[in-house]
C-alpha cells in the first residue's frame, strides 16, 4: 500500500519520543516505592531514603536517569489524582484604577466606580471595559462632559504618558495597558511566594484577559496558610490613630440606639454594646475596644450596618474600625479593635513598598520583624512620626493592626520593627511575603478547592479500576466479535494509550480524573473506528470479493464516515476545551488527543499492519462463528415507524419540559457560588438528621437562613454538605468562620478527641473534610455563561460541519433536532431525579461536559447513518427515498449495535467503579449515549426523510423496494 513506510518511521519515531517522555515517570515511581517499602508511614525516614536513593542513576546507554530529574518531568497529576489545593485569585481592579488616579476624590469619578462594582457581579466582561461604560453613561447623564485625560482622573502624574488633550480612547488603550502590566506584576510577586511556600511541580498561570491568576499546588494541605501567602498584600501601611475619647460618644449613641432599632443592624435590640466592647481581659491604651472572639462578628454587623454609618459624626466620618492581628497574649480569648484615622479616598499617610525585612527580637527577646523601607516610603514615615510624637501609630498589614506604638521620636531613615506577639513561625511567612515583594492592589480568592492526599490516592485506584475493567471488556468483545481483525484493533488501541499518555507527558499537561474518563472514551471512539471498518469489510466479503480486495474497499468506503465522526467530535472538544475551565479542559484534551491519535492507530496504522500479514498471502477472518451472519439480513421498516417515535418523543419531550420548568434543578455551587465540603465520618450518619444541626448554625445577618444541604456522598460514612452562607464574602476570615460553624454542628456524629486541625484536614487515619471547594458569585457567573455559550457554539459548529459535508440542510436539521431532543431527555431526567438518587445529580461545568460529549456522540452515530444514505442516494436510483432511508439504517445496525454496546459498558464500569466524582458525569452519558442512538434513527433520520421527500411521492416501503418514481431530483 501506499505510504507503507512513512507511516512506519511516523509510528517508530512517536514511539520513541513517547518512550522517552514516560520513562521519568516510571523511574520516579520506583524510586518511591523502593522508599515507601522501607520507610513504611515515617515520612522523615522516607525523606531519608528518597535523598539516599537519589544517588543511584540508571544508564540506558541513550539516557541516564536520576531521581531528581525523573521527579521534574514525570507526568503531572491533577488534584483530583494527587491531592492539593487550587485557588483562582483575583486582582482588586477598584485598587488599580483608584492607584492610577492618583486616589482621586472626584464625584463622577466614586459613582462611576461603585456602580461598576455592582454591575461586576453579574458579568463576564473585563472590570476596566466595564468601568469606561458606567463613566460615559454617568458623565452623559449628568451633563459634565469630564474628560478621562483631566487631571483629577487619569491626566496626573502617575500617568505621565497622559496628557491634558489626549483623547479618550487612546486613554483607555494606556490604563488597559498599565493595568495588564499591573496583573503581570501580581503574577510575578504570587509566582515567588509559591516558590517560598515549598510546593512540588506548582502550576501558576494568568486567565486571559481578566484579572485572575490559577494557582495549583499538588501535595499540600494548610489552605489556610496559602490563601493567608497569597492573598497578602505586602503593602504595609501606617495610619493615625484615634482613641478612645474621640470615638466613645459615638459608641454610647449606637449603644442606644441598638436598643430601637437592632434588627435593621443586624443584632437582637436587647444586645448591650458597650458590654461587648469591653468583653476582653485586656485593652492596651491605643484600642478603643477588645471584644470576645465569639462577639466580633456581631460588632462588624453593628459598625458596618446602614444605620451605624449614618449616625457618625464629622470627627469619625471617615474612621476605619480594625480589629489587631491576632489575640494579645495575656488575652487569647479577645480581639482588640482599633479606630484609625482615615480620608475621603482612605489613602494611608505611609504606604511604601519594603525594600529588606528580616526576623529579629526586642530587648525583651520576643520575635519581631526587622525591616526597611523604601525612599518614599521613608520620607511619608518621618513626616508621620514627626506630626505624631506622644501619640500611637497604626502600623497594618491588609486592614490588620499589627502594633499601634506610641511615637517616642521622629523616624528619619525608614527603619522600623513591627511587633505582634509572632510566633517563629508566623514571623518567617511575613518576611517571605515582604520579600516576595508587595501586590499592586488587594487580592482575593474567588474559586478554591482542596483535595485531600487520601482521596487522591482513592482516585487514582478508583481511575485504574474503572480503566482496567473498561480495557478488558472492550478486548473480550471486540476479539469475540470480529475474530482475527479484532486482535489487530486491540494492537492499535494499546498503541493508542502509548501514544496518548507520551504526548500528555511531553506537552507537560496534567492527567486528571475526568481526562482519565476522556481516555476511556477515547477508547470507545477506537472501537467504533475498527468496528466501521470491519463492518463494511464484512460487507464486501458478502459480495464475493477476496479477503484482499475486501479489505481495501472495507477501508475505503469507511473513511469519509470515520473522518466525519471524528471531526465532529473532536469539534465538541474543541468547545469544551475552549469554554471549559479545570477538570473539563483536562477531559477535552485528552478527548483530543485521543481523536487525533485514533486516526492514525486504528486507520493508518492498522491498515499497514493488516496488509502486511495479508501481502504474505495470510488470511485474516473478520468474524467469529457466533457472530458471522448477525445483522445479516435484519431490515426494518424504520421511516414506517417514525410516527410512533414522533408521539413517543414528543410525550417525553414534554414530560421534561414540565419538569423543568416545575421541579428545576439542582443547581452546584459552580453555577450558584457558595461552598462544599466532602466530609468523612467514623460511623454511619443521617444526612438528613446532620442538615437539620447545620441549617440551626448558619443564619445570615438579618437572622434567616441560609441555604444548606447535607447528601450522602459514596456510603453513609460520607457526606457532601453545601451552603451558601457567606457567599459574598471571599475573605479567608469567612471561610474560617464556616470551618469553625462546621465543626461544631458535626461534633457529636465526629470523635470526641478530633480537634479543628485534625478535622479540617483529614488524611487516611482521621475523619473530617477531605476535601473542599469555593466559588465565589462572579467566577459562577462566568462558569454559567460559558457553559451556555458552549453548548450554542457546539450546535452551531455541528450544524455548519453537517451543512458543508452533505450539501443539504435537511440534513443539518435532522442532526440539530436530533442534538436538542437529547440535550433535552438528560436535562429532564436530571430535573426528575435530582432528589431521589444516592449520587451527584448537580448541573454543574462537568454536567455542561457530559451534554456535549453526548452531543459529540449523538453526531457521529447520526454520521454515520447519514453518509450511508449520501452513498446510496448516489448509487441507488430505482428505490423510494423511503425504502432508501430504511436500507442505509438497516444496513448500519450492526455498526450501531457494537459502537453502543460497548461504549455503554465502558461507561459503566466506570460508573460502577470510577469514584463518586464521577457518577453524576457518567449517568449523564449513560442516558445521553441510549438516547443518542436512538435520536439518529427515529429523530435525524426521520426528519431528514420528511424534509427531503416530495409531496407527490407515494410511501413504498420494503427491502429493496422499487418505484417508477426515482431519487435523481433528490
Amino acid at each position: 500500500m501506499q505510504g507503507k513506510g512513512l507511516i512506519t518511521i511516523v509510528a517508530i519515531v512517536l514511539g520513541l519520543i513517547c518512550l522517552n517522555e514516560l520513562l521519568p515517570t516510571w523511574y520516579a515511581s520506583k524510586i518511591e516505592k523502593q522508599a515507601t517499602a522501607v520507610a513504611g508511614d515515617n515520612p522523615e525516614k522516607y525523606q531519608k531514603e528518597i535523598a539516599r536513593l537519589s544517588k543511584d542513576t540508571l544508564n540506558l546507554g541513550f539516557t541516564k536517569l536520576y531521581y531528581t530529574k525523573a521527579k521534574d518531568k514525570e507526568m503531572k497529576l491533577g488534584l483530583d489524582l494527587k491531592g492539593g489545593i487550587n485557588v483562582l485569585l483575583e486582582i482588586n481592579q477598584r485598587d488599580l484604577v483608584n492607584d492610577l488616579t492618583n486616589y482621586s476624590t472626584n464625584p463622577i469619578l466614586i459613582e462611576a466606580l461603585n456602580k461598576t462594582d455592582e454591575v461586576q457581579k453579574n458579568s463576564t466582561r473585563p472590570y476596566i471595559d466595564n468601568f469606561f461604560d458606567q463613566f460615559e453613561a454617568i458623565n452623559n447623564a449628568k451633563g459634565t462632559n469630564l474628560k478621562l485625560a483631566d487631571p483629577e482622573l487619569f491626566g496626573n502624574t502617575t500617568l505621565t504618558e497622559v496628557k491634558y488633550n489626549t483623547p479618550d480612547e487612546q486613554v483607555k488603550s494606556i490604563v488597559k495597558r498599565k493595568i495588564d502590566a499591573s496583573v503581570g506584576t501580581a503574577f510575578e510577586v504570587i509566582r515567588t511566594r509559591i516558590d517560598k511556600l515549598g510546593a512540588i511541580q506548582p502550576n501558576v498561570q494568568r486567565v486571559p484577559g481578566t484579572a485572575r491568576i490559577s494557582v495549583e499546588m499538588p501535595g499540600m494541605k494548610d489552605i489556610d496558610k496559602v490563601k493567608k501567602m497569597l492573598q497578602t498584600s505586602a503593602k504595609l501601611q501606617f495610619w493615625e490613630v484615634q482613641q478612645s475619647p474621640e470615638v466613645y460618644p459615638y459608641f454610647q449613641t449606637l449603644a442606644t440606639m441598638i436598643a430601637a432599632k437592632g434588627d435593621s443592624m443586624g443584632v437582637a435590640k436587647n444586645v448591650n454594646f458597650m458590654n461587648l466592647m469591653q468583653g476582653g481581659k485586656s485593652m492596651n491604651q491605643s484600642a478603643v475596644g477588645s471584644v470576645k472572639l465569639s462577639d466580633t462578628a456581631a460588632v462588624n454587623k453593628i459598625l458596618n450596618s446602614k444605620v451605624a454609618q449614618s449616625l457618625r459624626p464629622a470627627n469619625i466620618k471617615y474612621t476605619q474600625f480594625m480589629w489587631g492581628y491576632k489575640p494579645e497574649a495575656t488575652d487569647e480569648e479577645s480581639l482588640v479593635l482599633y479606630a484609625v484615622r482615615g480620608n475621603i479616598n482612605q489613602k494611608a499617610p505611609v504606604d511604601g513598598a519594603v525594600e529588606t525585612a528580616s526576623i529579629g527580637y526586642d530587648e525583651l527577646s520576643r520575635v519581631v520583624v526587622d525591616m526597611q523601607m523604601d525612599s518614599k516610603g521613608a520620607k511619608e514615615w518621618k513626616t508621620l512620626t514627626e506630626k505624631n510624637v506622644g501619640k500611637p501609630v497604626a502600623v497594618t498589614l491588609d486592614n490588620r493592626v499589627y502594633t499601634a506604638p506610641n511615637v517616642v521620636n521622629a523616624i528619619p531613615n525608614g527603619r522600623t520593627q513591627i511587633s505582634g506577639n509572632f510566633s517563629q513561625e508566623e514571623a518567617k511567612e511575613l518576611v517571605d511575603v515582604l520579600g516576595a515583594g508587595k501586590l499592586p492592589a488587594g487580592a482575593k480568592v474567588v474559586q478554591a478547592t482542596v483535595v485531600g492526599p487520601s482521596l487522591g490516592q482513592e482516585s487514582i485506584d478508583a481511575g485504574l479500576m474503572s480503566f482496567m475493567i473498561a480495557f478488558a471488556i472492550i478486548i473480550v468483545y471486540i476479539i469475540f466479535y470480529y475474530g482475527g481483525a479484532g486482535v489487530y484493533a486491540v494492537i492499535a488501541m494499546i498503541i493508542n494509550l502509548f501514544y496518548i499518555f507520551g504526548i500528555m507527558d511531553s506537552g507537560d499537561f496534567t492527567l486528571t480524573l475526568p481526562g482519565i474518563a476522556g481516555i476511556v472514551l477515547t477508547m470507545a471512539v477506537a472501537v467504533d473506528t475498527n468496528v466501521i471498518i470491519y463492518e463494511r469489510t464484512k460487507e464486501e466479503l458478502f459480495a464475493g470479493k477476496s479477503i484482499l480486495e475486501a479489505y481495501k474497499d472495507g477501508f475505503k468506503h469507511a473513511l469519509n464516515a470515520i473522518i466525519d465522526g471524528h471531526t465532529t467530535t473532536f469539534l465538541t472538544a474543541v468547545v469544551l476545551f475552549f469554554f471549559g475551565t479545570g477538570p473539563i479542559k483536562g477531559f477535552a484534551l485528552t478527548l483530543m488527543i485521543g481523536i487525533a491519535m485514533t486516526l492514525f492507530t486504528s486507520v493508518l496504522l492498522s491498515r499497514v499492519m493488516i496488509f502486511s500479514r495479508l501481502s504474505k498471502g495470510k488470511g485474516l477472518s473478520v468474524w467469529t462463528p457466533a457472530t458471522k451472519n448477525l445483522f445479516r439480513n435484519t431490515w426494518i421498516d424504520f421511516i414506517g415507524k417514525r410516527k410512533y417515535a414522533y408521539i413517543f418523543s414528543a410525550v417525553l419531550t414534554v414530560v421534561c419540559i414540565i419538569s423543568i420548568a416545575t421541579n428545576g434543578f439542582k443547581y452546584g455551587i459552580d453555577f450558584t457560588g457558595g461552598r462544599n465540603y466532602v466530609v468523612r465520618f467514623d460511623k454511619d450518619v443521617k444526612a438528613e438528621d446532620i442538615e437539620d444541626k447545620l441549617v440551626a448554625l448558619f443564619k445570615t445577618e438579618d437572622g434567616k437562613n441560609s441555604s444548606v444541604e447535607a447528601k450522602t456522598f459514596g456510603n453513609d460514612r460520607q457526606l457532601k454538605i453545601s451552603t451558601d452562607y457567606l457567599i459574598e464574602d471571599e475573605s479567608l476570615k469567612a471561610d474560617q468562620i464556616i470551618e469553625q460553624k462546621l465543626f461544631e454542628g458535626l461534633k457529636t456524629n465526629l470523635p470526641s478527641n478530633i480537634t479543628l486541625k485534625e478535622f479540617k484536614s483529614a488524611d487516611k487515619d482521621h475523619t473530617g473534610i477531605i476535601s473542599s471547594e469555593k466559588v465565589g458569585p462572579s467566577v459562577a457567573d462566568d462558569i454559567k455563561v460559558h457553559g451556555i455559550y458552549a453548548v450554542l457554539a457546539a450546535l452551531a459548529m455541528i450544524f455548519i460541519y453537517i451543512l458543508v459535508r452533505f450539501r443539504k440542510w435537511q440534513f443539518s436539521l435532522g442532526a440539530v433536532a436530533a442534538l436538542f431532543h437529547d440535550a433535552v431527555i438528560i436535562l429532564g431526567a436530571y430535573s426528575l431525579l435530582h432528589r431521589f438518587m444516592p449520587f451527584n445529580m448537580e448541573i454543574n461545568q462537568d454536567f455542561v461536559a457530559a451534554i456535549l460529549t453526548v452531543l459529540g456522540y449523538s453526531i457521529n452515530d447520526t454520521v454515520i447513518i447519514f453518509d450511508r444514505i449520501r452513498e446510496y442516494l448516489r448509487e441507488k436510483k430505482s428505490i423510494t427515498l423511503a425504502g432508501l432511508f430504511d436500507d442505509s439504517i438497516s444496513s448500519t445496525l450492526g455498526r450501531t449495535f457494537n459502537t453502543s454496546f460497548t461504549t455503554i459498558l465502558v461507561i459503566l464500569a466506570i460508573f460502577i467503579f470510577g469514584g463518586d466524582n464521577l457518577r453524576g458525569f457518567m449517568f449523564a452519558l449513560l442516558i445521553g449515549i441510549g438516547f443518542g442512538t436512538y435520536s439518529s434513527i427515529f429523530v435525524a433520520s426521520a426528519i431528514a426523510y420528511d424534509f427531503l421527500k416530495t409531496g407527490k411521492e407515494e410511501e413504498v416501503h420494503g427491502k429493496s423496494t422499487t418505484n417508477k418514481e426515482v431519487l435523481a431530483s433528490k
